[in-house]
């Protein structure tokens, strides 16, 4: 039997009429939706299902959107007896790992993702800022020319991309850098704020009480943080991970090197679009990596795991 690594998306996944699908042809998925519904107290069917995109995009409804997504791709895999061997989640995403790991109840992980977007976009407007991706420029040499701009790296994706981000004219100066350094590409990303910095630090120190407040189990099955790209070891390690990840850089690449030095090599994105997918492909060519979020993705791996 194979051992499935279920890796989560996170923001920037989002598209109008995820989930929609699976809510139309699974009675657990509409169970989990009107659950959801209940405990955020907004109308995520709507939000998922019919936008508008400029509504569901903004950070505070998207994360919590994104979630509920996430958790109903999860809910089909299990109703096909398909379950996680280890998980990773990307950012955001890291909350629904969380819950296929059996440390955090439904209610606790949409509790969270829905303060942690709140604080996140309250922190944005209070400290604009901005992201990018560098294409092609070793860590090390983008870690230097991130000190002389005064920025930092949110997320190291994968061998050839790595994302900056801060203050938007310190972003625009160390991609200038980055071009006069060699920098294959650069790409401003269309995101509303610097996440993953020290300008999120305000919603970090709005958000660890609620953190502090949840009860968390020790996990049942492997799943690696962001913030070192380790294994939660048990439940005591689990609120200080996720109250460092606001401000500190997403090891997504490391992550995937853990799985891969630790004979994992089969992994499923589980949740919209095929983000991470690409991402893993670009870390290591020779890894199975399929995705599931709708009808047509779920029969295709369904073939490959019978295969």
């Amino acid at each position: 039997m194979r051992k499935w690594v279920f890796l989560f998306p996170g923001q920037g996944s989002q598209y109008v009429g995820m989930g929609k699908d699976f809510y139309e042809n699974y009675s657990k998925v509409r169970e989990l939706f009107d659950q959801a519904e209940a405990i955020l107290g907004m109308d995520v069917k709507r939000l998922c299902f019919e936008g508008p995109e400029e509504v569901l995009t903004q950070t505070h409804n998207v994360q919590p959107a994104i979630t509920v997504t996430n958790l109903a791709c999860l809910t089909v895999l299990a109703h096909h007896e398909i379950f996680p061997a280890a998980a990773a989640g990307h950012s955001l995403g890291e909350y629904s790992a969380l819950y296929a790991a059996g440390v955090l109840t439904l209610q606790d992980t949409l509790n969270l993702v829905r303060w942690r977007g709140q604080f996140m976009h309250e922190a944005s407007l209070e400290t604009p800022g901005a992201m990018a991706a560098v294409m092609d420029m070793p860590e090390e040499k983008l870690q230097d020319i991130c000190r002389l701009c005064d920025v930092e790296i949110a997320n190291i994706n994968c061998p050839d991309q790595l994302i900056i981000t801060g203050p938007v004219e310190a972003v625009d100066k160390a991609l200038e850098a980055s071009v006069a350094k060699g920098a294959k590409k650069c790409v401003k990303l269309n995101v509303s704020g610097p996440w993953h910095s020290r300008c999120m630090e305000s919603a970090r120190e709005k958000f660890e009480p609620h953190v502090r407040g949840i009860s968390f189990s020790h996990p049942k099955i492997p799943v690696v943080n962001n913030i070192d790209a380790k294994p939660l070891q048990n439940a005591d390690e689990a609120p200080e991970k996720l109250v460092r990840q606001l401000c500190g850089a997403v090891l997504w690449k490391q992550s995937i090197e853990w799985f891969l030095a630790n004979g994992y090599d089969h992994f499923v994105e589980v949740g919209p679009k095929k983000t991470l997918r690409g991402l893993v492909r670009r870390i290591d060519r020779k890894v199975v990596i399929h995705n599931v979020e709708d009808s047509a993705t779920l029969a295709t791996f369904l073939l490959a795991n019978e295969t």
